[in-house]
């Protein structure tokens, strides 16, 4: 195992600071101010094996920083880099640019849970176990591309810099830089471009890969890459996606929550038997075909719809959802997702989570028309705070005493003017070769796989790039990949969809 002399140098100046007097420390506060180097490398080496075959790997923990139009350091930005050794042509290799969402999520919960060579300790159905830590993950998709994963400003280690007087900007400068839809895609495309120059990676294939709100920001920065950049991008994947800027509300967002609904209360023996009975696919189907058949139609259509009418309604969504057709009348056909997640299992003193609903709650009390906690985020985050922070620490060697936001400060967030959708619609037709692959859990309620396919029929509606985007479910939540049967199948499409993505050699970028 080695490290880079950077980060060495920097060991040995705490060390000096750690032996002084303490008068010294009092005298010179400076000295012992928490922040993090602008940049600075700690590079260690690594093997794993991944199905069967051993890949020894250079992981890089570092920190790059963003400048301004005058070459200023505004912020400097985190990242994990996992370099493949065995490579004779780096120009070949495909490199994986991955962000979590939020916004405001550090890049731990892919790091450490889908796509790297470590992954959390979990049990097979994806919920934590002590002691926490990490464990070689044979399924990561290193063995065919390298991964970089980054974390945006005020995430992980990642922090904004004074400005050249030595002062720190306001609270509005600071969203104007960073904390906004467009901001967010305008610096980072920046920093993208100053990390693939310093890492010799500009005739690699290049995808981006976005979880929940990363989705937005892997749609923008495909075109912000390819349009001021002049970056070129072979593939972007969508994990568990956000609307990207695609209008569905009003009836819509009503509709799409049942097949949700039906897949929840499937994992909850939660349904009539005779859909119990079936497998969630095949009830998935069924209830597809009624959400954009018949109700999506009948709750456009609200008070025009006739009693008898709205009680025929309210039968089937009781039927799909697991609710009672009081339930459901007395929610106007269309209960929310928060009452869902109380209403299911009131009966049982229950309530199921957020993002991944096969979760259990206890309230304090069983009235009430939401859950007191998320669950599975309480308990994803007991779990991965400690994993990172070791792992960052004593096993890739990057020692700081800066925390390690797994959240980190980025609101107010700047939603406006979001067209990242129809951004990531003109990446695609100016660029032959980008492909597009959706993921997304069966029981993610907050990111629901129903609008995940609804965004990509509505993606390209002219139809001609439909063969250029896929859709994947898996039977797990929002981070799908929690699920050991999910991980092993996620990288795996993951892998094909790379490996598909990859254009035969001398294969014109046209079309004909």
């Amino acid at each position: 195992m080695k490290t880079s002399l950077a980060l060495v140098a920097g060991l040995s100046l705490l060390g000096s600071v750690a032996t002084a007097p303490v008068a010294y420390a009092q005298q010179n506060p400076a000295e012992h101010l928490r922040q993090i180097a602008i940049e600075t490398t700690s590079v260690t080496e690594h093997s794993v094996e991944i199905n069967g075959e051993t890949v020894d790997y250079t992981a890089t923990a570092g920190t790059l920083p963003v400048w301004n139009d005058e070459g200023h350091p505004t912020a400097t930005l985190f990242y994990t880099y996992y370099q493949r050794e065995d490579v004779d042509n780096r120009a070949e290799r495909p490199i994986v640019y991955s962000f979590n969402g939020g916004p405001g999520s550090a890049s731990v919960w892919m790091h450490l849970a889908y796509t790297g060579p470590k992954v959390l300790n979990l049990s097979d159905e994806g919920y934590p176990v002590q002691p926490y830590g990490v464990q070689d993950n044979p399924h990561s998709i290193l063995d065919v591309a390298d991964i970089v994963f980054i974390n945006p400003v005020n995430t992980g280690y990642s922090r904004i810099l004074p400005n050249k007087n030595g002062e720190m900007p306001s609270k509005q400068q600071q969203q104007d830089m960073f904390f906004g839809v467009n901001a967010d895609v305008q610096y980072l495309a920046e920093w993208m471009t100053t990390f693939t120059s310093r890492y010799n990676r500009w005739q690699s294939p290049k995808f981006l890969i976005g979880e929940s709100y990363g989705t937005t920001r892997v749609s923008g920065l495909a075109n912000a890459l390819q349009n001021r950049q002049w970056m070129y991008i072979n593939g972007v994947i969508l994990v568990s996606p956000t609307d990207i800027g695609i209008d569905r509300d009003g009836p819509v967002k009503d509709a799409n929550q049942l097949p949700y609904f039906a897949a929840a209360a499937w994992y909850h023996d939660a349904l009539p038997e005779d859909l119990q009975s079936k497998d969630l696919l095949d009830v998935l189907a069924e209830v597809e075909d009624y959400t954009f058949d018949t109700y999506l139609p009948a709750l456009a259509q609200g008070t025009r719809l006739s009693e008898q009418q709205q009680d025929q309604v309210a039968t089937a969504v009781a039927r799909y959802s697991g609710l009672s057709k009081e339930a459901v009348l007395s929610n106007n056909l269309a209960p929310s997702t928060s009452y869902f997640w109380k209403e299911l299992l009131r009966d049982r003193d229950r309530t199921i989570g957020r993002l991944d609903s096969r979760y259990l709650g206890i309230d304090g009390r069983r009235a009430g028309d939401r859950p007191d906690y998320n669950a599975e985020l309480s308990s994803w985050l007991h779990s991965f705070t400690p994993a990172i922070n070791y792992y960052l620490r004593e096993e890739l060697n990057f020692i700081t005493d800066v925390k390690y936001n797994m959240f980190g400060p980025v609101h107010p967030w700047d939603r406006s003017n979001n067209n990242t959708g129809e951004q990531l619609r003109q990446a695609m037709a100016a660029n032959p070769y980008l492909n597009v692959l959706i993921q997304a859990g069966y029981f993610d309620g907050a990111t629901n796989y129903f609008d995940a396919k609804y965004t990509m029929w509505q993606l390209d509606r002219s139809g001609l790039m439909k063969d250029r985007i896929g859709f994947k479910g898996y039977r797990s939540g929002h981070m799908m990949y929690l699920r050991r049967a999910d991980l092993e199948k996620s990288n795996d499409d993951l892998r094909e969809f790379i490996q598909q993505s990859l254009p035969a050699a001398g294969v014109p970028a046209e079309y004909k």
